[in-house]
């Protein structure tokens, strides 16, 4: 019982994975032309292409994404497919092709790393305070 909890736990969190890459990049297409500045948050930014980073590299080391590997791992090892694939059999019907998930994460990740370069992060920085024209003697 508590391994099924487990197990649902860490879809949720596989979820909201995905969905922050995903709809943070739709986020930052649509925004860029709109001109929202929130877009241009370096938490955001960085947190986002970190996380898109980490699945490129995943599809490169031919390893599956550890929240996937432990899911299936409390669910007791019922369902070897990735969570992508599990997740386009429920959307079309139709059986995944990890082929297809991996092209997609590696395009995913071009367009994430462009729009750094394109939309980039501001940082914000201190202003630096003016000199005073006064002698530091004369200001006490």
């Amino acid at each position: 019982m508590l391994s099924r909890v487990l197990a649902d736990i860490i879809l949720v969190v596989h979820i909201a994975y995905v969905a922050y890459v995903m709809f943070g990049q739709l986020a930052i297409m649509i925004g860029w032309p709109l001109g929202w500045r929130w877009i241009r948050n370096p938490w955001f930014r960085i947190t986002h292409l970190l996380a898109i980073l980490i699945v490129v590299a995943e599809v490169f080391a031919e390893i599956q994404c550890p929240l996937t590997v432990w899911e299936r791992d409390l669910r007791g090892g019922e369902d070897a497919r990735s969570f992508m694939a599990r997740v386009h059999e429920a959307l079309t019907f139709a059986p995944g092709d990890e082929g297809l998930f991996n092209a997609i994460c590696i395009v995913l990740g071009s367009l994430v790393v462009l729009t750094i370069f394109v939309v980039p992060p501001r940082f914000r920085r201190k202003p630096v305070p003016a000199p005073s024209s006064e002698p530091a003697e004369a200001a006490r």
